[in-house]
């Protein structure tokens, strides 16, 4: 117990003299910049201190976004279930996974043999219902024969007629068909397999027309809206699309407090329903804004700083500058404060300058 003391006695005694040493090195480090400064100022000509190389960037206004970023995934407007009409066993299966078809395409066949019977028989009553008709019409014309037997003559031909319409109906019904164009993605039915209205026998979806859908916290509820520019980054592709919401939600979920939003995805051959995409939605635009590089601004005892090169006399010296942060978009920061246009940003060699440090380009 009594070493364990002593150690951290020890400890302790350490901390505080390492933390001495570095306030001793600061002020030890701003004496030598200010005699290299009245040394400079004093006989420029005979300035033998070291300098340290930098580059500079002219400060200049540009316009900066600001977004709030979530995740969504990659949809397809038309995916779809495709099931039987009727029930039956299925005879014959067209199409194959991967298969491009078109809208109307006949995608498999239902048994339909007592349907196609059924046809034969009334077209064949129909043929003679049509001729029965036609002669108690010419008959009926000269006014020969009774009103009475052209009617049901007319109505077995109409009869028969509506009949056939229903079993060619009931034929359409025993073919299962796409209804758009795009690529089969599954198919869920085979040969011998008893076929069910609702039960789903091919997925069908259309990759030519594919968006993004996403939620957004309610706190944006007033600040996006259609049209707004949207940088959607697909990780799987190592991928960036920009585009804009072409659609927002008006209902906030009650359990995750977010709106849902849509944007619309070019056609590429790459993009996959269900893939992770990651959305930058802009909701404010600020056209002059001053901005740098995120990595130029430092943190000094609880300030950001930035350091700029000015001219002392006759010779280039790094300032430090105190600067206020807005948002941050693609790797810039907004400077809200303490920089000004024209200002010569030190964007190279700018860790461990001194305020007040002899610099050169």
């Amino acid at each position: 117990m009594f070493a364990f003391v002593l150690a951290s006695c020890g400890d302790s005694d350490k901390a505080a003299k390492l933390a001495k040493l570095k306030t001793q090195q600061a002020e030890l480090a701003k004496t030598i910049a200010t005699l290299e400064s009245e040394i400079a100022a004093a006989n420029p000509e005979a300035v033998s201190v070291r300098m340290k190389g930098i580059n500079i960037s002219e400060l200049a206004a540009r316009k900066f976004d600001f977004f709030v970023q979530t995740q969504g995934m990659v949809e397809a407007e038309d995916n779809i279930l495709v099931s039987a009409k009727s029930m039956g066993i299925i005879t014959a299966v067209f199409v194959k996974e991967g298969q491009r078809v078109s809208r109307g395409q006949v995608l498999a066949q239902i048994d339909n043999s007592i349907t196609e019977s059924s046809i034969a028989e009334v077209k064949s009553s129909l043929n003679l219902a049509k001729i029965v008709y036609e002669k108690q019409r010419k008959l009926w014309d000269q006014q020969i024969g009774t009103e009475i037997q052209f009617l049901q003559a007319k109505n077995n031909k109409e009869s028969l007629e509506a009949r056939l319409a229903t079993l060619n109906e009931q034929l359409d019904m025993a073919r299962i068909k796409s209804p758009i164009n795009g690529t089969v993605e599954a198919v869920n039915i085979k040969i011998g397999e008893n076929a069910a209205p609702g039960a789903p026998a091919f997925r069908v979806i259309n990759i030519n027309d594919l968006k993004v859908t996403a939620n957004v916290s309610e706190a944006y509820v007033t600040a996006i809206d259609k049209g707004n520019k949207v940088q959607v980054i697909l990780p799987d592709l190592d991928k960036k699309i920009d585009g804009s919401v072409n659609f927002v939600g008006r209902n906030i979920d009650p359990l995750s407090r977010s709106f849902p939003i849509e944007v619309k995805l070019p056609s590429q051959a790459s993009l996959r329903p269900s893939m992770t995409a990651i959305l930058r939605v802009v909701y404010k635009s600020v056209p002059n804004a001053l901005c740098v590089p995120i990595n130029l601004v430092q943190n000094i005892n609880g300030k950001k700083i930035v350091y700029v090169a000015e001219m002392d006399g006759k010779q280039l010296v790094a300032r430090r500058k105190e600067v206020s942060v807005g948002g941050v978009y693609d790797n810039l920061a907004e400077i809200t404060g303490g920089l000004n246009v024209g200002d010569k940003i030190i964007t190279v060699g700018y860790q461990g300058l001194n305020d007040g440090e002899f610099v050169k380009i």
